[in-house]
């Protein structure tokens, strides 16, 4: 098996190396502060800005992937250097760019998203994206660098932080039987990403030469609202459904004088305000890859036991 390389120890990057490790490759894990490696997962302190240092630490792997995760308030000032210092990285090491990518760069959409979808952004934080896919596809066709990106929808899973995901913070309002407040409309359609799917579908595009020089979809289950999720959560808890509010934008645009996330929330209003929906069809299509079942997600994410079939 090959040397497969992950920058950000985050929930992603983490999620992704336990994937690659139980499919038997090498893995190596960077991030600014380094870590504790283990039997399966080696860890070292490379900052991800410095593309030499990233090149020598990914030297004959077979793929690098990138799952940095800036301060959502300094996308626009964090992302540039990291994601050029990552394509000059795979560009003197031969390995494959993986980019763990969302739904940014296409904007308000006018039904299901998929990977051809325009990139359509108007918000500083889909227009960063979308720059930096840009750079990458054009160094790929150039012949300079192999690239491939997953896309991703709202995480869900027990492995996401409750400050990485609008719907597993609800989970201590859910315990405490409290209303449970959510942005935009609590009954658009969203899709849901559960974490071991995001995942899977990395090591897979990291591994699969058809991935290469186009985005994927991560599969997801059919949409459910924040009112839909957050009664299924209550219901994999064992609880009463809580009541679901929507918090008025005229609250968290003033909320976002003061506090930065906020601000930034308020800027992609677009993605709570309507149907937020993700199409992982050629993703399934190509790879045989499919949604782990939305009761398991529950389940797995509460930390309840798994339902029997």
């Amino acid at each position: 098996m090959a040397l497969h390389v992950i920058v950000g120890k985050g929930p992603v990057g983490t999620t992704t190396a336990d994937e690659l490790a139980a499919r038997g490759h090498e893995v190596r894990v960077l991030s600014r502060s380094g870590g504790h490696s283990t039997a399966t997962v080696e860890h070292r302190q490379v900052d991800a800005t410095d593309a030499a240092a990233l090149a020598a630490a990914a030297a004959g792997a077979a793929a690098l992937y990138n799952a940095v995760n800036p301060p959502y308030h300094r996308w626009a000032t964090d992302w540039p250097p990291v994601a050029a210092a990552l394509l000059t990285a795979a560009e003197r090491t031969g390995a494959v760019l993986v980019t763990m990518g969302n739904m940014y760069g296409y904007g308000r959409p006018d039904g299901p998203m998929t990977p051809d979808s325009p990139l359509a952004a108007t918000d500083t934080k889909g227009r960063v994206r979308n720059g930096m896919w840009a750079s990458a596809l054009a160094a790929h066709e150039a012949g300079r660098v192999r690239v491939t990106e997953a896309r991703a929808s709202d995480f869900v899973g027990p492995q996401v932080p409750a400050d990485h995901s609008h719907l597993v913070r609800q989970l201590s309002t859910i315990r405490r039987g409290r209303r449970a407040w959510v942005v935009g409309d609590p009954d658009a359609p969203r899709s849901w990403a559960f974490l071991p799917d995001v995942a899977a579908t990395l090591a897979t595009l990291g591994t699969d030469e058809r991935a290469l020089g186009r985005a994927w979809h991560v599969p997801t289950d059919p949409p459910r609202s924040q009112r839909q999720a957050i009664t299924d959560l209550a219901t994999a808890l064992g609880v009463d459904t809580p009541r679901v509010t929507g918090i008025p934008w005229p609250v968290l645009s003033a909320l976002g004088l003061v506090l930065p996330f906020m601000r930034e929330v308020v800027d992609i209003r677009h993605q709570f305000d309507q149907e937020f929906v993700s199409d992982a069809t050629a993703t399934t299509t190509a790879f045989g890859l499919t949604a782990t079942p939305w009761d398991v997600v529950m389940t797995q994410t509460v930390g309840a036991p798994a339902p029997t079939a």
